[in-house]
């Protein structure tokens, strides 16, 4: 098996979501991530889908996806060609004797503290998936309370996009 991430424009409507989740499930991918979000033309939002699959059938379910009626364009984006980045917000606990500890690796790692309490620190931090892999590898040991990672999302690299401003859904009311 073999990761791959997709970046596919959709036309902003309910239940686009749902149809595209339940083509992969019914094939029986898991995706891995999944992030949506507007793009800078408003009737139009990206999907962010990471799913382990290998090379065959991810073309056949990337035909299926382009036959769905609010799909409007599908890119696949190679790791070196894209840049990648994931959130997290990590609840550790931190009192009094480690907190210094603690707020030592958020600096190595760039990270913010966002919440500071008696026995606790929140902390967010931005980056590609084995960077926060490391983080919390690295503050494990004063133990995790509670964490939240958001899906993977990614555009290519350079100055080419996958939007034009003259891509637009096609209104299918005429």
């Amino acid at each position: 098996m073999s990761r791959h991430t997709l970046s596919v424009l959709v036309e902003d409507k309910p239940g686009v979501l749902a149809r595209v989740a339940s083509l992969f499930s019914r094939r029986g991918f898991n995706i891995e991530s999944l992030a949506v979000g507007p793009t800078e033309v408003p009737e139009i939002s990206r999907m962010t889908i990471v799913v382990n699959v290998e090379g065959l059938p991810l073309e056949q379910v990337t035909k299926q996806l382009n036959k769905l009626i609010n799909v409007l364009k599908i890119v696949e984006l190679e790791p070196e060609q894209s840049v990648a980045r994931e959130f997290m917000l990590v609840k550790v606990k931190a009192d009094a004797e480690t907190r210094s500890q603690v707020l030592e690796v958020v600096g190595l790692f760039k990270a913010k503290v966002v919440d500071v309490a008696p026995e606790a620190i929140t902390v967010e931090v931005t980056g590609n998936a084995e960077k926060l892999q490391t983080f919390l590898r690295m503050l494990e040991p004063f133990g995790i309370k509670e964490l939240v990672k958001s899906g993977m999302v990614a555009v290519g690299r350079g100055s080419r996009s996958i939007t034009d401003r003259s891509l637009r859904p096609v209104d299918r009311t005429a």
